[in-house]
């Protein structure tokens, strides 16, 4: 073999494990860390280039801080994804991503991500390293415990919401943190919910928590969050604090909105067996992308404009 025939294979090697990298790091769900700009818009911020610049950086930094811990949760979770007729497509889980290879790349992407986040802000970096703690310990043990494993991805929510409110020294509202909390619940039991159904008998196999779990019980959860969720954007709204920060109380008319955004879920859900992967849901969904960008267009027209 000549030299100039190792070398590209070498090349070509190189550039599998980078593609194979980059699935694990799961960019799609990426989208979960945009939670961080809820500061920057409620805060009536967005046209503020430093606040921007501050608010994107942190955003690029929590992706790598995510990536990373997707890499490990895969690492850990290799044996079990073997058996679940999707995740055994990871590259980790089907082998084509070595063991070793993808340690490395997690450890590289948690020192660049945590170092680079202390440098920008240091309570932004605690926040980050909390972030980072919280999952590691959600994919050893909190994932185990009923309940618990879904309170756990809820506080990441929070956590990314937080960090885009410190990032920028601004005080976030508690309602957008409570209606926040709220929505991540809602996405998590309807997420065990479509593992159960999908995986039947099988379930517990390839997630151990979900022989605690029914689809009756979790239908009931849903249905304790999704109701308390609507009111909560709706008392959000209305409320004194609300009307008195943007000087107008027209921001009630984003309720129908919010109520179609979560019915429209609950569709999803319930009648065409979606809700796996929120992320990919959201994202393949016409009509629910749509109701997100209005609803986003509506308040920022109504928060952005309502003093002119």
């Amino acid at each position: 073999m000549s030299a100039d025939t190792q070398t590209i294979r070498l090349a070509k090697g190189r550039m599998s494990t980078i593609r194979l990298l980059l699935i694990s790091v799961r960019p799609w769900d990426w989208i979960k860390n945009a939670f961080l700009f809820s500061a920057l818009f409620f805060s009536k911020n967005l046209l503020n280039p430093e606040f921007l610049a501050k608010t994107l950086l942190a955003f690029g930094l929590f992706c790598l801080a995510t990536g990373g811990v997707y890499i490990i949760n895969d690492i850990l979770d290799r044996n079990q994804d073997k058996k679940h007729p999707q995740k055994s497509m990871r590259p980790i889980a089907s082998g084509a991503l070595p063991v070793t290879q993808a340690t490395i790349g997690a450890i590289c992407l948690l020192i660049f991500a945590l170092c680079s986040a202390f440098l920008l802000k240091p309570a932004f970096g605690l926040i980050i390293a909390s972030y980072v703690a919280l999952t590691l310990a959600y994919s050893k043990w909190f994932k185990h415990m009923v309940i618990l494993d879904i309170f756990s991805i809820a506080a990441g929510f929070v956590l990314r919401v937080v960090a885009g409110a410190v990032v920028i020294n601004v005080v976030m509202s508690h309602w957008l943190l409570i209606c926040t909390m709220l929505l991540s619940l809602f996405l998590g039991f309807s997420k065990r919910r479509y593992e159960i159904v999908t995986l039947s008998d099988e379930a517990n196999l390839h997630r151990r928590v979900l022989a605690e779990y029914n689809p009756l019980f979790l239908d009931m959860m849903i249905g304790i969050v999704t109701s308390a969720t609507v009111i909560g954007y709706i008392l959000y709204t209305v409320s004194t604090e609300t009307i008195q920060r943007f000087n107008t109380d027209k921001l009630i008319l984003t309720i129908p909105f919010v109520l179609y955004g979560i019915f429209r879920y609950l569709y999803l859900v319930y009648h065409k067996n979606l809700g796996g992967t929120p992320a990919k849901t959201l994202l393949a969904d016409r009509p629910l992308l749509t109701n997100i960008a209005l609803w986003g267009i509506v308040c920022g027209v109504i928060i952005y404009l309502a003093n002119l």
